[in-house]
């Protein structure tokens, strides 16, 4: 039978209409997810599907997306792994590097003396609390500064050698200030008693021999000394000056100034530089067990602290050797806090963790993101696919159709 083409729209419709169906249905169900963003109310009451699925359990919404993101992505073992990624040895060498430097240019840029008045205290503090302290129980140790106080020794005091000059000096210094001849002709004094006198008289009568026997036999020294001592007490003036005759004629000031000239602890026997050496070192530390912490407190006392800091941190600002030794120690502290970090950073991520409270900082996030950015963050991930989704409700009401408008041909 020939079709009737005045009853094509009968076959037409159909289809079209439950394509258009479909496909503005999907995307009106799309739409609702997330509109309206409020609720409509009609007499004080929110009309049904006002707000939309999205806005309306949001809070619900926000608290899933936490715990999906804290139970299968945000696991602790992931944290660790994220952490240990982060905190790569060269990345954690070069912040370390990066304060250093920073705190030196802090230093550089420092024109109220704030660094060195910090310092001051610090070491102030140091000099009046710790260190005592610390030398207290140092100075009990045997070893205690053993290597640098032999090392001291051995360079110093053993190659210790007067000039010329400096041996002239010291040689007129004990002639005119130890043994002047006015303190000779006392010491003269107080050695010729009567008890010495009679010793040396008695001495010289029995141990010389020759000449000198019968010199001290029939003529005897017992006389001669007595009159020298009466001599030194009645001539002060005489005697001082011929004392100080004497020792021009006997050379004393050259031999005292050659005498110290070559005088060196090298000249002695090994044994009694090793002794020498350990008595020291004895006195030292005894001198600080018995007197070191008041040393500390004197020195505390009198030394200027402000100003010993301010010295210090200008060799800080001009050392070229701080510039050069920041690279090797951000790199020595970066292996310490490596170590560190290999060793306990489990124990660590587990306490950020509850500190961090990442669950709820998702939360809130999501709850105070607008629904409007919502829906456009969403649109903008599943954008295909929601395109897909009114595409196919279209196709399925074209779908529909063709079948009612099959139906109604074969009627």
């Amino acid at each position: 039978m020939p079709l009737d083409w005045s009853h094509l729209w009968i076959i037409l419709v159909p289809p079209l209409v439950g394509g258009l169906i479909g496909y503005f249905t999907n995307d009106l169900a799309i739409t609702m997810l997330f509109r309206p963003y409020r609720a409509i109310k009609v007499w004080g009451k929110a009309l049904p599907f006002t707000p939309g699925l999205i806005p309306r359990n949001q809070g619900r919404l926000a608290q899933r997306i936490s715990n999906a993101i804290m139970s299968s992505l945000l696991t602790p073992a992931e944290l660790q792994g994220i952490a240990q990624r982060l905190l790569k040895i060269e990345r954690v060498q070069g912040v370390i590097l990066w304060l250093l430097q920073l705190a030196l240019d802090q230093i550089r840029d420092d024109k109220h003396q704030k660094t060195a008045t910090i310092l001051s205290h610090i070491l102030r503090d140091f000099a009046s609390g710790s260190m005592p302290r610390v030398i207290s129980v140092l100075t009990r140790r045997e070893d205690f500064l053993k290597a640098q106080i032999d090392q001291i020794f051995d360079r110093v005091l053993l190659e210790l050698q007067l000039t010329q000059e400096q041996a002239q000096h010291l040689t007129d210094w004990v002639i005119e200030t130890v043994l002047p001849p006015d303190r000779l002709r006392l010491a003269l004094i107080d050695f010729l008693t009567d008890q010495n006198i009679a010793i040396l008289d008695q001495n010289l009568r029995k141990k010389t021999h020759g000449t000198y026997w019968l010199l001290a036999n029939f003529v005897g020294a017992r006389h001669a000394l007595e009159q020298w001592r009466t001599f030194c007490i009645e001539e002060r003036d005489a005697c001082n000056v011929l004392l100080t005759e004497l020792m021009i004629a006997l050379g004393i000031r050259q031999r005292l100034t050659s005498w110290f000239a070559s005088l060196s602890l090298q000249n002695l026997p090994v044994r009694t530089v090793r002794q020498l050496r350990q008595n020291f070192r004895q006195n030292i530390r005894d001198y600080l067990q018995a007197k070191g912490i008041a040393l500390l407190e004197g020195l505390n006392e009198t030394l200027d602290w402000q100003e010993t800091s301010t010295l210090l941190v200008k060799q800080l600002r001009t050392s070229p050797a701080v510039e050069t030794s920041l690279h090797p120690v951000s790199q020595e502290l970066a292996l310490i806090l490596d170590r560190y970090l290999e060793r306990d950073l489990e124990v660590m991520v587990a306490q950020v963790i509850p500190i961090l409270n990442l669950d709820r900082v998702i939360v809130d996030r999501v709850n105070r993101t607008p629904p409007e950015a919502l829906e456009t963050a969403i649109r903008g991930i599943v954008k295909s696919e929601l395109q897909g989704i009114v595409v196919l409700g279209g196709i399925l009401g074209l779908i529909i159709g063709s079948c009612q408008s099959v139906i109604l041909l074969l009627q």
